[in-house]
């Protein structure tokens, strides 16, 4: 976790917690594993307290488990963790995509497009390991066109559950469809067409339940039988 920098006037539990986060994301910190507040708060340079404070604001996002006696640790993907997950950001990403047609302005257009097209270069050199971090970005473009990044930044922890399947996906996909996708979003966003780009958004987050025997087949280990 030493790559976490702690931001500029961001607090030791704002730290912690942003630190845990990606690291559970990313697997750093792999589903079943103990969280050692010893070494946690070695590794980012701080004291035990903020580590606790943010485990236990984990543990109410059910990214981490606590057991009384024996400790804590990241929890298993639990599928219905993740389809809860996935249903509430189609029914927000759904109406942000309808606002962000109607009020993007040719700047958010051509950020867009510029993410969208680093997309396809790194698609075309078989580097899909670049495209997580980018489709992140490209959505929470969106919510931020639509003037709604505070709700983006409120339903980030739990949308952790369905990241987690939507980041095994890029190791266990035999194409990359997502990217495509983007790209059609960006062009009905461009159009202002509404109803296409409503559509595209649904069709996209039902891809991880197309993926999901095959990424479970990749990682049983990591989820909740």
């Amino acid at each position: 976790m030493v790559k976490y920098k702690k931001l500029p006037r961001e607090t030791a539990r704002d730290y912690a917690l942003r630190a845990l986060k990606d690291s559970i994301l990313s697997f750093e910190l792999e589903p079943g594993k103990a969280v050692s507040e010893n070494e946690i708060a070695a590794e980012l340079g701080i004291s035990r307290t903020p580590i606790r404070e943010a485990i236990i604001e984990l543990s109410k996002a059910y990214l981490i488990e606590i057991f009384p006696q024996k400790g804590s640790f990241i929890s298993l993907i639990d599928p219905k963790m993740v389809e809860e997950a996935r249903f509430l950001r189609k029914i927000t990403d759904i109406a942000v995509i309808e606002e962000a047609c109607e009020v993007a302005q040719e700047a958010d257009i051509a950020l867009l497009e510029d993410n969208v097209a680093l997309q396809e270069f790194y698609l075309s050199k078989d580097m899909k390991e670049k495209i997580f971090d980018l489709d992140n970005q490209f959505h929470k473009s969106i919510y931020d066109i639509a003037n709604k990044d505070i709700i983006y930044e409120i339903h980030s922890t739990l949308m952790i559950h369905f990241d987690r399947v939507r980041n095994l996906s890029v190791e266990t996909a035999k194409d990359f469809k997502v990217v495509g996708d983007h790209r059609a979003m960006l062009e009905a966003i461009k159009a202002g067409d509404k109803e296409t780009a409503a559509a595209l958004v649904d069709k996209h987050l039902n891809r991880y339940q197309i993926d999901e025997k095959a990424i479970r087949e990749h990682k049983p280990d990591y989820f909740k039988k």
